[in-house]
């Protein structure tokens, strides 16, 4: 998501979504709705049971770290990780990170980062009054901003999200006296758990117990002699 300058992709709202991409995520769409939302077995929040979470404001960007910040918070965050015995399945840092990572929690794999972001950017349309007052700009150009693919998702995208699906966001962060952030529906219990890292304003990852992480897949050999 950071190399040292933003960098916004070109426009990806609903209308502008490949014919191959929507049938591939209405397939996948269709086999989770087909099924019961995820119990929260809450086997990542049983490695937190001491940290209580820290009540969460919806929040646009507004400050990028330094490469010396941004390299000290990496490493706090890399000690959490540690401390906790926590996994991080890394996402690729395109600017759509924050929606890969809640992709890969929701359908365990990144690759519907389009369908996250068209259902959030949704919410934001539909229930503008739970969100606008925390926008220091004009509304509707906040939204369509968010729209487009390569844009940097924020904490108030995370809370629409957590009202969208009905979900307990959790983020296990770098902030130096910010360990652990908790973003709930608004109006709704939970049905789920999804739990991100946060490389603070940098980053964000999916998280996992280290005994349910996922097995990575091995890479395709080049050739068959080797």
């Amino acid at each position: 998501m950071w190399n040292g300058t933003q960098s916004v992709g070109e426009c990806s709202s609903s209308n502008s979504l490949s014919s191959q991409q929507d049938v591939e995520d209405d397939r996948m769409i269709a086999v989770v709705l087909s099924e019961e939302y995820a119990k929260l077995d809450g086997a990542v929040a049983r490695r937190l049971p001491k940290l209580a979470p820290v009540p969460h404001v919806p929040r646009i960007n507004s400050y990028i770290p330094n490469l010396s910040d941004a390299s000290l918070d990496h490493q706090r965050l890399l000690q959490r990780l540690n401390v906790y015995g926590l996994y991080e399945v890394k996402v690729s840092g395109d600017g759509n990170c924050q929606f890969r990572a809640l992709s890969d929690q929701m359908y365990k794999s990144p690759e519907y980062h389009k369908y996250i972001r068209k259902e959030v950017v949704k919410q934001l349309k539909d229930c503008c009054a739970l969100y606008e007052g925390y926008i220091p700009m004009k509304y509707k150009h906040y939204y369509k901003k968010m729209a487009k693919s390569g844009e940097w998702g924020d904490h108030v995208t995370l809370q629409a999200a957590a009202d969208k699906f009905a979900a307990k966001i959790c983020l296990l962060t770098s902030f130096r006296d910010t360990c652990f952030i908790e973003i709930m529906p608004q109006y709704q219990a939970p049905k789920r758990e999804l739990w991100l890292s946060f490389w603070s304003e940098v980053h964000y990852n999916s998280l996992y117990d280290i005994q349910d992480a996922p097995i990575p897949p091995k890479p395709r050999r080049k050739h068959w002699l080797f």
